[in-house]
């Protein structure tokens, strides 16, 4: 695999020589509140000083005139190369105009920097893949759940509008549902479809939960919800709080099936608990992996490996990417793919 392959090639890098000094990667993550960004964070700092390369990592709490600030010092004290996950992906380009007059390159890190020519690399999984297994997973859900009921009332929620990746999950997800919604097997009872309308700022788990409560007293005094696209795990335990709230999962309220990406420990208890249906794992470890890869080839003034040069365009260019495969997950394979492969211990999610 290629992240195994990268990792043993620069943990075979030899020391450094005495007198030289290891080169600094700046590495600009967006919050510490999603134990996802934590575990992104870590990976990178552990691989790249492995590979004998210094860091400066920084996280932002999901404040942009932080994360600017963070990365102009990082410039001024002279990164090397800069990492980059942005809060908002359109705010960068005066930022990262100074780091290109300083000719410090730039990979953006699984979410696509825009409007902006000085983003040279992206690193990341497949988005819209994401998506299709989202919505494939709350299908089956349906199917398995609530198979003779026809048809299935369904709520969609997306993403942070200011992140481009949430473009990618919902229209990859409406690949897979918007056949069933037109075929009447599939009905969205409060109307409420399209990022303009569903999207939640920050991935806030707080926001989804208040706008579910507000879908259900709205359109569910009558009918029952039979599930719900969400596409983010934090997000997905503020769906269920409100599902809880008013009886699902109770008193003969059958739980709706809820989607999730990221497959933080809070999910994966409550997919355990028979309460979310499914999240969607991005090993962060292998994306570490891949970054550190393309940043040892910048920095030795190689080509980084790269696997996609279409997709990515940013308003200005087509940044070449490295995708990695998401990987779903349920009650069916949690163990095999979270804690076997060492990700997480047992102990941690149960």
């Amino acid at each position: 695999m290629l992240y195994k392959k990268i990792a043993l090639a620069l943990l075979a890098t030899p020391l450094i020589a005495s007198g030289v000094q290891a080169q600094t990667v700046g590495i600009s993550m967006p919050t510490k509140s999603s134990a996802r960004w934590i575990a992104d964070g870590q990976s990178m700092v552990e691989q790249f000083q492995a590979a004998h390369y210094k860091t400066d990592l920084q996280y932002a709490e999901d404040d942009i005139p932080n994360q600017l600030s963070q990365i102009e010092n990082m410039i001024t004290k002279g990164a090397d190369v800069l990492v980059i996950a942005a809060i908002d992906g359109t705010t960068l380009s005066n930022v990262l105009e100074n780091a290109a007059a300083a000719g410090i390159p730039v990979i953006a890190y699984d979410r696509l920097i825009r409007e902006s020519p000085n983003v040279d690399y992206y690193a990341t999984f497949d988005n819209f893949k994401v998506g299709v297994l989202q919505a494939t997973s709350l299908v089956n859900g349906l199917k398995a759940r609530f198979g003779s009921v026809h048809p299935w009332n369904v709520e969609l929620f997306g993403g942070s509008p200011d992140d481009n990746n949430a473009y990618f999950f919902y229209d990859g997800a409406m690949s897979v549902l918007q056949p069933l919604i037109d075929a009447g097997d599939i009905v969205i009872p409060s109307g409420q479809t399209g990022m303009d309308r569903v999207g939640t700022l920050r991935w806030d788990g707080s926001a989804a939960q208040a706008r579910m409560d507000n879908l259900l007293s709205a359109n569910y005094t009558k009918q029952a919800v039979h599930g719900v696209l969400s596409p983010y795990d934090g997000m997905s335990i503020g769906i269920l709080s409100s599902l809880k709230g008013v009886g699902y999962g109770s008193g003969g309220q059958t739980m709706p099936i809820v989607t999730g990406q990221d497959a933080e420990v809070p999910s994966i208890k409550s997919i355990l608990a028979g309460e979310q249906y499914a999240t969607v794992f991005k090993d962060t470890r292998r994306l570490a992996a891949v970054t550190v890869g393309m940043v040892d080839a910048l920095l030795k003034e190689g080509e980084p490996e790269i696997n996609d040069k279409t997709t990515y365009e940013n308003g200005v260019k087509v940044v070449p990417a490295y995708l990695l495969d998401p990987v779903p997950v349920d009650a069916s394979n949690w163990k095999s793919v979270l804690v076997d492969s060492g990700y997480y211990s047992l102990d941690q999610v149960q």
